[in-house]
């Protein structure tokens, strides 16, 4: 299952400091959609915003067709930090964040093991979080969010943190794990290849406060250059 998400006049500012300025962003049910920028212009705030952790200043989010005005289950996030309680095992941290859905123990123990089988950690759940990988750890983090089914998965920059070689085994558990379930996916990024590696779309965002400066369709096939250069342009790579 998954959810459409709107984001119309959506401006956000922190005091006097604006960070995000009038931006509208359509994310139809069930699309992968990379959010593409530099630090500091507002992918996380965008992100936030659709958490529901960020109220906005001006304009609305909704998902479905409901406004958005605080986090809900049916928005699963992930960070790159993994947050992981060090005391509870790979089980216990997807089983904990289950609580809040009113689960009775036995339903969610059922699907916190099956989120860590789908992201292949199915032998590492009784370890904690200091006998395994970073790249365990994350897979940790992104079992906890798909275990509560989410329709909307936000992403903000999760492999960051990792080596390549782990990375890229990361980006394609994620691919194979959108194809599988079609759960709308928001992955933000400041890397133009991961975003062109992972998403069909990938949506640039700059300047100061933050706005959409460029929304492209990725084709399917290797890599286009083309594209890669022109996303670079957008961002004052080159």
């Amino acid at each position: 299952m998954s959810l459409g998400v709107r984001l119309e006049g959506l401006s956000v500012a922190y005091g006097a400091a604006r960070v995000l300025e009038a931006t509208d962003l359509e994310l139809p049910a069930g699309s992968f959609t990379a959010l593409l920028g530099p630090s500091g212009c507002g992918k996380s705030t965008v992100l936030g915003a659709v958490a529901g952790f960020v109220r906005p200043t001006a304009g609305r989010v909704t998902a479905g067709s409901a406004p958005v005005r605080a986090p809900g289950p049916e928005r699963g996030v992930v960070f790159q930090h993994y947050a992981l309680f060090p005391w509870r095992t790979a089980r216990g941290n997807v089983e904990f964040a289950l609580k809040r859905l009113g689960l009775p123990r036995p339903e969610r123990r059922r699907r916190a093991l099956a989120a860590l089988a789908e992201v292949g950690l199915a032998e590492g759940a009784e370890k904690y979080p200091a006998q395994l990988s970073g790249g365990m750890q994350q897979r940790v983090a992104l079992a906890r969010a798909l275990a509560a089914e989410p329709e909307v998965l936000l992403m903000d920059e999760p492999f960051g943190a990792l080596d390549a070689l782990t990375r890229t085994r990361m980006q394609d558990l994620l691919r194979e794990l959108w194809r599988r379930r079609g759960t709308t996916v928001l992955f933000v990024t400041h890397d133009i290849d991961e975003a062109l590696a992972l998403a069909e779309r990938v949506v640039v965002l700059g300047g100061a406060p933050g706005r959409v400066l460029a929304d492209h369709t990725v084709p399917a096939g290797p890599p286009d250059a083309a594209l890669r250069s022109l996303i670079a342009h957008h961002l004052g790579a080159e």
